[in-house]
């Protein structure tokens, strides 16, 4: 395998050819523009996978009224992986007040309507059509904040798993670099063997099952089904409440009944390692746009100079589904890791001297360390209705990080 670290993930055969390659073994299609930075999960998965061996291509915002775009590099050797992109499809079209947008962050130009809605459920469908029999992984925010039934606002009802919806294989949830790493695994041992594949024993991910598949599982969190929610709305709390318990505990799987069928979320996958955290980060990004867009996208212009120093959230916040999606965890890189990007920062040709933010979605949790067994702890919240004991932030420590990151020669202010 020719890999070079200077060249992009590739989204046509020319660029196959350039990396010597006559085929993918995995084929990731998102509903945003092709960015290379670590922002942005079709770039981040696609190298960290590359990192493991693996040949990726993507498919970026390809046409939705026929499946031509999905054939321009050829049939996968294992999988194909669909997101709808940074955002909900959805939330992506429509404001709050359900009027369409018009413009798109995540498009060339800032252009509205390069992906359809309901992009999983869509894309899922098409890529069956390019490649029949190949099997499908849906992940990213649609897909995990959809995972089990729930409230869809724009069409104001109760909607079932999007797993069911797109009738994918398997839905990935939570940050996904190393349940995708291990379905890989999982389906090319399966391919070379001739056998079915099972999602069985693998972490942070959903799958379908009948009833004496569950017999199985060891204690279980049982989720009210869907028919019970769609005829007690009420239902949809509680369903809520366990779906966090089950990221808390984080020991067991979760069920939920949908018909005479069971959604079965493996418990998830464990929180990355400080040294895992740093090998992600330090993979070779550009952090630039593929060279085919003509026009300048608006959300690399907004996380250019953006540093994510973590992941996970301890707040259990009841407005919040952070948790759901990052773990209660906190995941951190170190201080080298951090710095060694803000010298790639630094060193580009436009950089101006600003950094927008060295954070995460968790602004100031950088380094935050849990004493407490997630599998016996029952608070709801780390931080609330006061900060927990066995919660040690380390505000001392991200002070003097950002310190550092302003005494930089090129940086002028940290924002």
């Amino acid at each position: 395998m020719s890999y070079s670290g200077n060249n992009m993930l590739p989204i046509c055969v020319a660029d196959m050819k350039k990396l010597g390659w006559s085929e993918l073994d995995v084929l990731l299609v998102s509903g945003d523009a092709y960015i290379d930075h670590p922002s942005f999960a079709a770039a981040l998965l696609g190298r960290f996978l590359v990192s493991k061996g693996y040949r990726v291509g993507l498919v970026c915002q390809p046409r939705w009224d026929r499946p031509d775009d999905f054939l321009v590099m050829g049939r996968p050797r294992l999988l194909a992986g669909i997101s709808g992109g940074a955002l909900d499809s959805m939330l992506a079209h429509y404001t709050a007040f359900r009027k369409k947008r018009h413009d798109d962050a995540f498009t060339p130009g800032g252009k509205a309507g390069a992906r359809p809605n309901r992009a999983i459920i869509v894309y899922t469908n098409l890529v069956r059509q390019a490649f029949p029999g190949l099997p499908v992984i849906i992940g990213g925010i649609e897909a995990s904040l959809r995972r089990y039934t729930h409230y869809d606002f724009w069409s104001d009802n109760l909607r079932r798993s999007i797993l069911l919806d797109s009738k994918a294989d398997a839905l990935i949830y939570g940050m996904g670099e190393y349940s995708l790493w291990n379905v890989v695994k999982r389906v090319e041992e399966a391919w070379e063997r001739n056998r079915p594949v099972s999602f069985e024993g693998l972490n942070g991910l959903c799958y379908m099952a009948k009833a004496e598949d569950i017999e199985r599982l060891e204690n279980p969190i049982v989720l009210p089904s869907h028919e019970e929610i769609v005829a007690d709305s009420e239902q949809l709390v509680k369903a809520s409440l366990l779906a966090e318990r089950h990221i808390q505990a984080a020991n067991c799987a979760c069920v939920q009944q949908v018909g005479n069928r069971y959604l079965v979320a493996t418990p998830p996958t464990p929180s990355l390692s400080q040294a895992e955290m740093d090998k992600i980060y330090d993979l070779p990004f550009t952090r630039k746009a593929h060279p085919s867009y003509k026009e300048p996208i608006p959300a690399l212009e907004m996380i250019k100079t953006s540093i994510n120093s973590h992941r996970g959230c301890g707040g259990g916040c009841s407005f919040c589904s952070l948790a759901l999606h990052q773990g209660r965890r906190i995941a951190s890189r170190s201080e080298r890791s951090i710095l060694s990007e803000l010298e790639k920062v630094a060193r580009a040709e436009d950089f101006k001297g600003s950094i927008s933010d060295v954070g995460g979605p968790t602004a100031n949790m950088w380094q935050a360390k849990c004493g407490a067994d997630p599998a016996k702890c029952k608070r709801s919240s780390c931080m609330f209705p006061k900060v927990c004991p066995n919660f040690k932030d380390q505000q001392d420590k991200y002070v003097a990080l950002l310190r550092k990151v302003l005494a930089h020669p090129k940086v002028k202010h940290v924002r």
